[in-house]
């Protein structure tokens, strides 16, 4: 079968690989669709970051090369002995979180917080770039009927979404900044919406991406054209009430620590290639709280009834449909050069 293989940075190769048996307690999907993801993107550009190299990671002892791909949705074709919740025609996404199951976190239920956490698609046991993959049953939600599989792929971003502002202080009513306009970023923006914000601003330099932020009912401010934090502060009362850190970009952390109201908070949702630096006196000045948030924990059946309800609108970031074989030059390239590109599906 194809499968798209990292094999350095800047080095994604489509490759014939084995097709993946099934083993007992695990499911082989048929992958419909599957989304590049910013953190894909991180390890085209600046891996790696997550995916083992020299050593094998922990719990799965693969390293590289690996077939990426950590958003996707299928169909199920077969089952190993001892599945009981999943059977063969299953319509599904996948939840991609390679657990322990015994450090303190995972003991608590905290287990996106594991202390040797991995991905599937990028912790050397498979991917969803490929025809087919294999996943233990705990990985598998079910979709409903009438949900797409484009749709089903979306389910593992917006979970990332959707934790990051059930983790935060907003409350209805109020406002919140959303800084960066990528996937994420667009999503939070929906998601802050969703859980009753009156007003939303999203920072954005690509007018594309803007758009698409207006679209959803966003305040769209290019950063390049106004002084961010200035801007903010005359269409509220001293700054909203929460800011979601959604680029990864350093100077951005500074420009919503000063975007938030006394005593608000910052969520950052990014992951960073480089640390940034903050004037620590705002925070202290202004009684920020400063929180991260990393991936979700326990939100998938929410996410994937909210979207297949048409309560949460995920098709304006599909962007761009393509082919496996196209995946590094309409793909990975394009999410790079075109800034008009949000969410790049793909059909193996």
């Amino acid at each position: 079968m194809k499968a798209a293989v990292w094999h350095a940075k800047k080095d994604i190769r489509v490759e014939n690989v084995d097709e993946p048996v099934v083993e007992a307690g695990s499911v082989k999907i048929k992958v419909e669709q599957a989304g590049i993801c910013g953190s894909d993107m991180h390890e085209y550009v600046a891996g790696p970051i997550m995916i083992p190299t020299e050593t094998a990671h922990p719990l799965t002892k693969g390293t590289a090369p690996v077939i990426m791909g950590h958003e996707f949705a299928g169909e199920v074709v077969e089952v190993g002995e001892g599945v009981r919740h999943v059977n063969v025609g299953d319509r599904v996404t996948i939840e991609p979180m390679i657990l322990c199951g015994e450090c303190k976190a995972c003991r608590e239920g905290r287990y996106n917080l594991c202390a040797v956490i991995g991905c599937f698609g990028m912790s050397g046991v498979g991917g969803g770039f490929s025809e087919f993959t294999v996943v233990p049953e705990n990985m598998v939600h079910k979709i409903p009927d009438h949900m797409s599989y484009e749709l089903a792929a979306l389910v593992e971003p917006t979970a990332v979404a959707f934790y990051a502002v059930e983790q935060s202080r907003l409350k209805v009513g109020g406002t919140a900044a959303v800084f960066g306009a990528g996937p994420i970023g667009l999503l939070t923006a929906q998601v802050c919406f969703l859980a009753g914000a009156e007003k939303v601003f999203v920072m954005e330099l690509a007018e594309e991406r803007r758009k698409v932020a207006e679209q959803i009912g966003a305040i769209a401010i290019n950063p390049a054209e106004v002084n961010v934090s200035e801007e903010i502060m005359k269409q509220t009362d001293g700054g909203v009430d929460v800011s979601f850190e959604a680029t990864g970009v350093p100077v951005v952390l500074q420009q919503a620590i000063d975007s938030t109201k006394m005593s608000g908070q910052i969520i950052i949702e990014s992951l960073w290639e480089s640390n940034p630096t903050i004037d620590a006196n705002s925070v202290v000045f202004k009684d920020l709280h400063i929180a991260g948030s990393i991936g979700y924990r326990n939100v998938f059946p929410t996410v994937i009834q909210l979207i297949a309800d048409g309560k949460l609108d995920v098709t304006k970031m599909i962007t761009k449909k393509i082919a496996l074989d196209d995946i590094v030059t309409e793909g990975f390239e394009s999410l790079l050069q075109e800034k008009s590109q949000v969410k790049i599906l793909i059909k193996p």
